[in-house]
């Protein structure tokens, strides 16, 4: 119950911070329209195994061979986006659960020329829908072109920029656009991403964000939005691949590994040179509780890396020695997971902030599972001068007064 200005105010903010978050962050999956099957497309073979270079290469062919398509712009600039975002790190799951320093960090670091280049793409895109909706307000090829436009260039303002009001408005307008596509053929399932990813993160904000949410324009339904993500992903043409996707970082979220893993283990059939998705699934197996199959599927992401394999050769084995350290950190392997962590902080620099500031973390924890509470301090110095306003940061701050005691393992993030 709201009882002053202050507190109606703060509220609001609440309401905003944390839809914007959830929100921006699940749709960092979502694809542009597109008049076929991802699959059979090269171009887009690229982008969902991470080969951003490549499809950055085939999407300025398309924006030449078609220079009037919204469409084709919204391609490149999504290429060009989230190329930038998997050299930050940011396109795992782990930007909206547990200890995730990324979303309190600084603005991203990206080239000047870069940012203009997608802002640019942006503008033209936005330019040939708007040109396109004059002539016909129910262009349904503009409307999800103008959709996914708003939707990319809101990602950029959360992710990028930091402009939390840019993000929302973008937002918005992008919810707007596909609502309106909705109103005009209820039967595109595609269309109902953006849609059921409304409806899950307004429905799963707290009661008294939720009454707040209404009186700021947030109206939704958490198991609704399930159900149109699922929808999406059983019956979706365009955005088939994405609502997987999409459902197992929602899971992961929820704390529900048995029903992610299917859907991680899907996506890695269709798109095998994307280690991220298997990644995700040690995360998960972890979370489940089967340590074993954790392991096995680590160790043949490690297998594939050291073989030099296309996607995974410049996976770092930094990177994979964290992951095998944290979960043998949750399942009480102090010795081993030490000596996997004290690994990965010696060469730190070269990971992303994720990855750099959770190992951090790990080590003061695991030196504080010996007994060695000196070198455990040193670590939590370590963790808050790599990501000073994180809630790993935060933690570690704690420790050095209070040292670290072993929890019970729920969850591996």
């Amino acid at each position: 119950m709201l009882r002053s200005r202050s507190i109606s105010f703060n509220a609001f903010s609440a309401v905003r911070g944390v839809a914007i978050a959830l929100f921006l962050c699940l749709v960092a999956f979502s694809s542009p329209i597109q008049t076929k099957d991802p699959l059979t497309s090269p171009a887009w073979q690229h982008f969902y195994n991470n080969e951003y270079d490549e499809a950055i290469h085939d999407f300025e062919r398309e924006v030449k061979s078609s220079p009037l398509d919204p469409a084709a712009y919204n391609h490149l600039a999504q290429a060009i986006l989230y190329r930038e975002l998997f050299r930050n790190g940011a396109l795992e799951s782990q930007l909206v659960t547990g200890n995730n320093p990324f979303l309190r960090r600084p603005k991203m670091t990206i080239p000047a020329d870069v940012k203009t280049r997608f802002r640019q793409t942006i503008d033209r895109a936005l330019a040939l829908t708007e040109k396109r909706l004059e002539n016909d307000r129910n262009d349904e090829e503009a409307l999800y072109a103008a959709s996914v436009s708003y939707g990319l260039r809101a990602n950029y303002y959360f992710l990028v920029e930091k402009a939390w009001s840019g993000a929302l408005r973008d937002a918005s307008a992008s919810r707007k656009y596909s609502n309106r596509l909705i109103q005009l053929d209820p039967n595109f399932t595609d269309a109902y991403l953006i849609q059921g990813l409304h409806d899950y993160v307004a429905g799963s904000l707290p009661f008294y964000m939720r009454m707040v949410g209404h009186l700021a324009g947030f109206h939704g339904d958490r198991e609704r939005g399930l159900e149109e993500l699922r929808d999406v992903a059983d019956h979706g043409v365009l955005n088939k691949y994405d609502a997987e996707i999409l459902l197992a970082v929602i899971y992961r979220r929820e704390r529900r590994p048995e029903d992610a893993i299917p859907l991680l283990k899907e996506a890695s059939a269709h798109f095998p040179r994307n280690y991220l998705l298997r990644l995700e699934q040690v995360q998960m197996y972890s979370d489940a509780g089967d340590k074993a199959s954790a392991l096995q599927v680590l160790n043949e992401v490690d297998r594939l890396r050291a073989a030099q394999a296309v996607g995974f050769k410049d996976l770092p084995a930094e990177k994979i020695k964290y992951l095998r350290g944290n979960l043998l950190f949750w399942y009480g392997d102090v010795r081993p997971a030490l000596a996997e962590m004290k690994d990965v902080t010696a060469n730190a620099d070269g990971l992303d902030l994720n990855t750099a500031v959770l190992a951090w973390l790990r080590l003061g924890q695991l030196y504080d599972m010996q007994g060695n509470h000196t070198d455990a301090v040193r670590a939590y110095k370590e963790t808050m001068k790599t990501a000073p306003e994180s809630s790993a940061a935060n933690e570690a701050k704690g420790y050095i007064s209070s040292p670290y005691k072993c929890k019970r393992k729920s969850n591996a993030a």
